[in-house]
């Protein structure tokens, strides 16, 4: 495990929550496949390597797809792994490389990500902006030429697990229609925050700017189950709970869904993290980005990476960050059995509940789709615990 998701998980026992989570390992594992962290990573990492990806850069890509699992965002872990194969098979992403500083002040900078893996890209970013805020406050670094980087939660937290305040966005292949429109048009364009409290508690926001990622479709496709309304539009614009409808020519609504569900404001924010993405760094953007399932074409994506040394301003900020925290993790729920949550505390709890299971329990479903992968390339699959 990271540096990043160590420091971030917060003393759960302490909560009482421990034998909870205990007893849900004891009840849960049967009812999926559970394989270890570190097998996962190695497995990503033979895929990779069977495909002439460098060794370095591969164990990049695997401790992200890796931290998405493990943190409960299954649409962005090992469900993406076929897309980072395709793309090393068909050239259309260089297995070996470096990103390079093009442009650079004391607080920001330009990279080209050198059409390099996604992950490795978004790890010299964030680096170069942490370097930066450590010497001027802040630390501002947009890529372009870069591709998929995996969960931008991982981006944020690097700051945030060295006492910063991190911020990661990324522009992406348009599958999401305008507020009024039917067409895909902006990528689902996530936004991450987070930022220290105490005792390794801390706030991560990790959303995306459309209603749900596609990977939420394509998983619960995958699973045979339909999908909530407000998720997803067919090829007439019609809001549709079949996931098949959504993936063969429809699109995702915005985060909020229709106008009448104010859509209009995740359509805003969505075209707020192109500006930072795409039109900043002179990567493509909007429509112009290739489609999600175009193999022939580089995809340039744009990504931003901010770092913020709090010891540039107030003194005590995890001090209040704590305090804020707290106040809203004590506000009366409208359901006593559900507690108000700040963000990151899903994704904490999934954290300890993979703990006590000893691995991350996989859909019966996702596990076939690995074993397809190994059979195709080669490669042993990952082993169950």
């Amino acid at each position: 495990m990271s540096p990043a998701w160590r420091l971030l998980r917060p003393p759960l026992a302490a909560r009482g929550l421990g034998a909870y989570f205990t007893r849900m390992a004891a009840t849960s594992a049967h009812q999926g496949v559970v394989v270890s962290k570190q097998e996962i990573e190695a497995f990503i990492v033979r895929c990779m390597r069977k495909v002439g990806t460098d060794k370095a850069h591969a164990e990049s890509l695997a401790e992200v797809l890796v931290a998405g699992d493990y943190r409960g965002h299954f649409s962005h872990g090992l469900n993406r792994l076929q897309m980072y194969v395709t793309d090393i098979q068909k050239g259309v992403c260089q297995p070996s490389g470096s990103p390079v500083i093009v442009n650079e002040l004391p607080a920001t900078a330009l990279v080209d990500g050198k059409n390099v893996l996604g992950p490795v890209v978004g790890k010299f970013c964030m680096e170069l902006a942490m370097q930066k805020a450590q010497q001027a406050g802040i630390g501002w670094v947009v890529a372009r030429g870069s591709n998929h980087y995996g969960i931008a939660g991982f981006y944020s937290t690097m700051a945030a697990s060295r006492g910063m305040i991190g911020m990661s966005f990324t522009n992406a292949s348009p599958l999401v229609a305008p507020s009024g429109g039917k067409k895909k048009f902006l990528g689902t364009n996530p936004i991450s925050v987070a930022a220290p409290g105490k005792d390794g508690d801390s706030f991560v926001l990790d959303m995306a700017t459309s209603a749900v990622a596609l990977g939420k479709v394509e998983l619960q496709h995958r699973k045979g189950e339909q999908i909530p309304s407000g998720w997803a539009t067919n090829s007439r614009g019609e809001v549709t709970n079949k996931p098949d409808e959504v993936l063969s020519d429809g699109a995702l609504l915005p985060l909020g869904g229709t106008i009448e569900t104010s859509g209009y404001k995740g359509y805003g924010l969505a075209m707020m993290v192109d500006l930072f993405c795409g039109v900043l760094s002179g990567a493509h953007y909007g429509s112009n980005i290739r489609s999600w399932l175009n193999v022939t074409d580089p995809a340039d994506l744009g990504q931003c990476f901010v770092a913020i040394n709090p010891a540039a301003f107030a003194p005590g900020f995890e001090d209040r960050m704590q305090d804020l925290m707290n106040m809203a993790r004590s506000q009366e729920p409208a359901d006593p059995s559900v507690p108000v949550q700040v963000p990151g505390d899903p994704e904490r709890r999934h954290m300890a509940k993979c703990d006590a299971e000893g691995g991350i329990c996989y859909h019966g479903s996702q596990i076939q789709f690995a074993d397809d992968v190994a059979r195709k390339l080669g490669v042993e699959p990952p082993k169950r615990k």
